[in-house]
This record gives structure tokens, C-alpha cells and sequence, in this order.
């Protein structure tokens, strides 16, 4: 069995607000402790409730892939990144080749015509 944050959330927000209205009743009999329990309660439940008002709700993890799919999904990760290191070991050598032939024709202005 899961946790379900789309039951959960209603469940938290009226115990919330239940101790809210409890926290009331305690305050109006004159007991101090009591409303105190009640409201650290309704803290307690509002915050779990915002919490779970933030979190994705359960659908979105249903999107996730599984098993055999979140294999797959992983493999093709692995060639795509395969496929941009060999990309970026062809820039590299471009680079420096170009860098190569630059220095040269900086080494040729340097020396002048050679008679």
C-alpha cells in the first residue's frame, strides 16, 4: 500500500482545523494547557498539510519509468552522451590544429622571408 497524498491532504487539513475550533472551546473554559495542546496540534497538522499541498500529487508519479523502460530510457542517456564526448574530442582536435597552423604563421611573420 502507498501513501497517498491526494487523501491525506483533506485528511490533515480538517484535523487542522478541528483543533483550531477545539483550540477555541479550551481557551473559553479557561484551560491553558489544553488550548496549548490544541494549538501546537493545529501547527502541527497545518504545517503536514502545507507539506503535502507542495508535493507533486500522486499522478505525476505515475509517470515515471520502471523496470525494463527506466533501463532502456538509461541506455539511450549513456549513447547520447557517448555520441557528445566523441563530438567534443573532434572539436578539441579542430581546435587544436588550428591553434597549430596560427602559431606557425605567427613563427613565419616573426622570422621574415627567408632568401
Amino acid at each position: 500500500m502507498t501513501f497517498k497524498r491526494s487523501i491525506w491532504f483533506p485528511i490533515a487539513t480538517l484535523l487542522g482545523l478541528g483543533n483550531l475550533v477545539a483550540l477555541g472551546f479550551a481557551a473559553g473554559q479557561g484551560q491553558p494547557e489544553h488550548a496549548t495542546l490544541h494549538a501546537v496540534l493545529a501547527l502541527a497538522f497545518g504545517i503536514w498539510a502545507r507539506r503535502l499541498q507542495q508535493s507533486p500529487p500522486d499522478g505525476d508519479r505515475q509517470d515515471r519509468l520502471e523496470g525494463a523502460e527506466a533501463f532502456e530510457a538509461l541506455e539511450a542517456l549513456e549513447a547520447e552522451v557517448n555520441k557528445l564526448r566523441m563530438e567534443l574530442g573532434e572539436t578539441q582536435e579542430r581546435l587544436d590544429f588550428t591553434e597549430r597552423v596560427l602559431a606557425q604563421g605567427a613563427e613565419s611573420r616573426r622570422m621574415g622571408p627567408q632568401s
